[in-house]
């Protein structure tokens, strides 16, 4: 395939009309028109040297890319449509053979020279095709962000600063492009500095004073491609403006035009939806099934999904993602643990001034460019601190790549993030417990006078029948002492944030026995 350095895309096209009759200069007659016809080549070969000579080939995890040596670094599929402003190689050939031969391609013509160039890439290179953000290829400390452009310009965030530039087409990151890859505005430098565009977020945005750094930190650790992030949960009551507050908070990575999405059905639905586009945004949840809370959990630290290959039978698709997850919703009800380590609730104020949704919408697109840059700024400021926020930093919960990252932004604005964060915690492992009535049972019997002193010592099954006379007990209730002993070991971290400590059990000829303590 051409080199980029020897590539000249007019010369390149000179030459392809150069081939021997491809493209006859004749009077407008029929029969001139034929003969100039019956002398070119076939029009599959034609279609494949334009793609030869104008495209350069990659491949991630074995399916190929064509990436455009002059154009912007995006990544065409060749067969599949893919966004409007991106298309596929098939649609950019059909373009350019009407555009250089003035007619067009029959349908065979254009499947044998893709054909073609499917085999032909097959020696192309592994590479990473990144969707809306990256990492740079030669340097860990800084990421990139697609502006989701025809044009492909793209945002360069390093610790000294922030540049609007287009990917070195060898070198720089390739992007992707879905459906769900809006077009962002060209962020620019707030004029009052970052704090002036964050008290306009604040304007629009209905959050506490406690909870706007965690959804400041939220967007932040959005830009880092690989970091395991928190799940933002936007609640409150009736009236807070939750769904409207999603889309503007998802927006302004994702483009104004984003939807918030209803949950999927099943997992598989969940894993193509969680890879089609760069956040999970799902709107107005009542519940959440074991198979969804197991799925959210998964995206948060990354997962693959895999389905056999259309015509084949010992081949695989493979649909690997890890994404901010945002969730709206009133009350999502029972919580698993797992979930709820991994959750971070953000609590909106009631709205006591009502705006149009044309006005609304209208200043949110007005302030968009300001605040994007405000975030960039405050960006370069994280990505600098990191390094000695990490070092500081002496307490890591479960989402530790998060805490360091929120703790090097309270170091750099004076928010008080982390704490807000950890407020956030405690009052999610009460919902836990709510959430499934044998531990709230467990936790009413160890703060009452009747749980012994010194604590209790007993069996599973005497465990059992203990709790189920102090409790009533209904669907949800475990039926076997199995069951309940593996509720409480999928509950034992938020138990422990209560004081409530389930040691594990020790054998002896009266069977296992369990010891459950009380820290005040």
């Amino acid at each position: 395939m051409t080199s980029p350095a020897t590539y000249d895309a007019a010369a390149a096209t000179r030459a392809l009309i150069a081939v021997p009759g491809a493209r006859a200069e004749y009077e407008d007659t029929g029969d001139q028109r034929q003969r100039a016809r019956d002398k070119q080549p076939p029009q599959a070969d034609l279609l494949r040297l334009i793609g030869q000579h104008r495209y350069r080939y990659l491949r991630r995890k074995g399916v190929p890319y064509a990436v455009p040596w002059d154009g912007p670094a995006i990544a065409l599929p060749l067969r599949a449509q893919a966004n409007s402003s991106t298309g596929s190689l098939r649609q950019h050939l059909i373009r350019d053979f009407a555009n250089t031969y003035d007619r067009t391609a029959s349908q065979s013509a254009v499947a044998d020279a893709v054909n073609a160039l499917d085999a032909l890439s097959m020696a192309a290179p592994e590479a990473d095709v990144w969707l809306r953000v990256a990492s740079d290829p030669r340097d860990p400390t800084v990421t990139w962000l697609d502006l989701g452009r025809p044009d492909g310009q793209s945002v360069r965030i390093a610790p000294d600063g922030w540049t609007l530039t287009d990917p070195d087409p060898e070198t720089g990151p390739v992007w992707r492009r879905s459906k769900l890859v809006g077009e962002l505005p060209l962020p620019e430098r707030p004029t009052g500095g970052w704090k002036s565009a964050m008290a306009a977020f604040a304007e629009l945005l209905p959050f506490t004073d406690a909870t706007l750094p965690l959804a400041v930190a939220w967007v932040l650790a959005a830009l880092r491609p690989e970091l395991p992030r928190p799940i933002a949960y936007l609640t409150g009551e009736q009236g807070t403006g939750k769904s409207t507050s999603g889309r503007m908070l998802v927006g302004l990575l994702e483009g104004a035009r984003t939807p918030l999405r209803q949950p999927p059905e099943n997992s598989r639905d969940f894993g193509v939806t969680a890879s089609a586009g760069w956040t999970l945004p799902l709107d107005n949840l009542s519940g959440i099934p074991e198979w969804l809370s197991d799925s959210l959990c998964r995206a948060v630290t990354g997962d693959a999904q895999t389905s056999r290959a259309l015509y084949s039978d010992d081949d695989v698709n493979v649909l690997d993602y890890q994404r901010p997850v945002l969730l709206t919703g009133i009350d999502v009800g029972a919580v698993e643990n797992d979930l709820a380590e991994r959750m971070m609730p953000l609590e909106l104020q009631p709205i006591t001034k009502r705006r149009t949704i044309a006005d609304l919408w209208g200043a949110y697109a007005s302030a968009h460019p300001q605040i994007l840059g405000a975030l960039l700024d405050l960006a370069v400021l994280v990505w600098a601190e990191l390094p000695e926020a990490a070092e500081d930093l002496t307490d890591r919960p479960r989402m530790a790549d998060f805490i360091e990252l929120l703790h090097a932004l309270d170091r750099v604005t004076g928010w008080q993030g982390v704490p807000a964060y950890y407020a956030t915690q405690d009052g999610l492992a009460d919902t836990v417990l709510d959430g499934q009535p044998v531990t709230a049972a467990l936790r009413d019997w160890a703060s009452s006078a009747t749980f012994p002193a010194d604590g209790w010592m007993g069996t599973m099954t005497e465990l059992h029948a203990l709790l189920s006379a102090r409790s009533p007990i209904g669907e949800r209730w475990p039926r076997t002492p199995g069951v309940l002993s593996a509720r409480l070991r999928k509950s034992a971290p938020a138990l422990r944030s209560r004081g409530i400590n389930i040691i594990a059990p020790t054998s002896n000829k009266h069977g296992r026995r369990y010891t459950i303590t009380v820290t005040v």
